[in-house]
Formats: C-alpha cells, structure tokens, sequence
C-alpha cells in the first residue's frame, strides 16, 4: 500500500546517469527525498539503453564525462528521438569550462550544472524545468 501511495505523490521520474557511485548515491537521496523517482545509469552505455527504451522520464541529469558514451553524445541521441526531444536535459559536470557549456547549450540542453553544487540549487533548478516555477 505505501508504495502505490508513494507512486501516485511522486513528483516525477528523472534518468541519473553519473559513472561515480558516490555521487549517485548522493543524488539518489536529494531527489527521492524531494518526491521523485530515480533511474540511475552508471555509464553512457547505460544511459542510451534507458534513453532509447519505453520508460517515461520527466527530466534527464547527465554527467558530461562518462565511458561509452559521454553524456554531450547522449543528448545528442535524445534531441533526435521524435518521442524524446522535448524531455528537459541537465547536463552535469565537473569542468565548468566554458565550450562544454557552449556545446551543451548548442545541442539542447536545457540547463547546466558545474559540480560541486548545493542539493537546494539542483532540486530549484529541476523544479524550474519539470515545473516552469
């Protein structure tokens, strides 16, 4: 019974891909104490798989530097899905260098975070996509 009542308060479902399981775990937590449901992916491969399957996300939060695929490829790949291309795309990254954020802005996405970051700035920042607040 908890989990279907938890199912129907969720917020929304977010795609986590980050190849550091630290940083997984840590996301993991802010983003389902604050209501939503959390697929995490530990690599681009990974990532793709979930992007191309049939699950719904609500928001998509990639790491830019991951093996198999980098998280730019993975946006990339979801801006040309007909069924895809409009799900929000944080790009997450531990090089705040400028072209990575010319390039991810360029490809689409619809916001970037330079790690480290406050948990209260993320989940302002995914409301702002999921919700328009």
């Amino acid at each position: 019974m908890h989990q279907a009542a938890q199912r129907t308060t969720s917020r929304g479902h977010i795609l986590l891909a980050d190849d550091e399981p630290h940083i997984r775990r840590i996301l993991q937590t802010v983003l389902e104490s604050a209501g939503f449901r959390v697929d995490l992916r530990q690599d681009g491969t990974d990532a793709l798989e979930a992007v191309e399957g049939d699950e719904h996300y609500d928001l998509i939060l990639l790491d830019i530097m991951m093996p198999g695929a980098t998280g730019l490829e993975i946006l990339g790949t979801i801006r040309e899905m007909d069924d895809r291309k409009s799900t929000p795309v944080m790009i997450l990254t531990a090089k705040g260098q400028d072209a990575d954020r010319e390039a991810a802005v360029s490809m689409g996405a619809s916001d970037f975070l330079t790690k480290p970051f406050s948990p209260k700035k993320l989940l302002a920042r995914i409301h702002q996509l999921i919700d328009g607040d």
